[in-house]
């Protein structure tokens, strides 16, 4: 005789909880990827690696090619220094991406790619995963990643809002880079 035992019950639990990350995320993500036609992904750390947990594809015919489950570096892109930094890794570079709260990667993981990443935060404000823009660095180069910014940060701080977080610092920051953008 067989019986469930009180595992699946951890098994329910995160199933339920990735099955509201990903209604809240995906919803914000399409919105993201209508207004700038770039992909836009989700990645989580597993261990000395990332996972692209969530992506939507760019609009363009030429985009870069990642797929929902890939395992990146932790070590190069945006959305790996985005997680090193606020699973309270050390050093100068991560001390600055806390501050701004999105780090900008033209060229570090592939030299044809470039992106701009921002974390996602729930309860507790513990680290959900990062939540980035990416494609071709001839479309994205940093002047056009600075202007995303705002746009990633307060998609970020939605989401953060909506899965138990405080958004305020990364609504701050959206607005300062938002009267950043404007001209004088």
């Amino acid at each position: 005789r067989y019986r469930l035992g009180s595992a699946s019950f951890s098994l329910v639990s995160v199933y339920h909880s990735c099955l509201i990350l990903g209604d809240v995320l995906l919803l914000l993500m399409r919105d993201v990827n209508q207004e700038t036609g770039e992909a836009i992904s989700f990645h989580v750390r597993e261990g000395d690696h990332r996972v692209c947990l969530y992506r939507i594809n760019s609009n363009h015919s030429i985009r870069t090619e990642v797929r929902q489950g890939d395992v990146q570096s932790l070590q190069k892109g945006a959305g790996g220094r985005i997680l090193l930094a606020f699973s309270g890794e050390s050093g100068a570079l991560y001390d600055e991406i806390r501050q701004h709260y999105t780090y900008i990667s033209c060229g570090e993981r592939d030299p044809d790619i470039a992106g701009v990443s921002a974390p996602v935060f729930g309860v507790n404000q513990s680290l959900l995963g990062a939540l980035g823009i990416v494609g071709p660095i001839n479309r994205l180069n940093p002047e056009v990643l600075e202007r995303l910014k705002s746009s990633l940060l307060r998609t970020a701080a939605k989401a953060t809002d909506l899965l138990g977080g405080n958004p305020e610092a990364l609504l701050a920051l959206a607005a300062a880079c938002g009267q950043a953008e404007q001209p004088a």
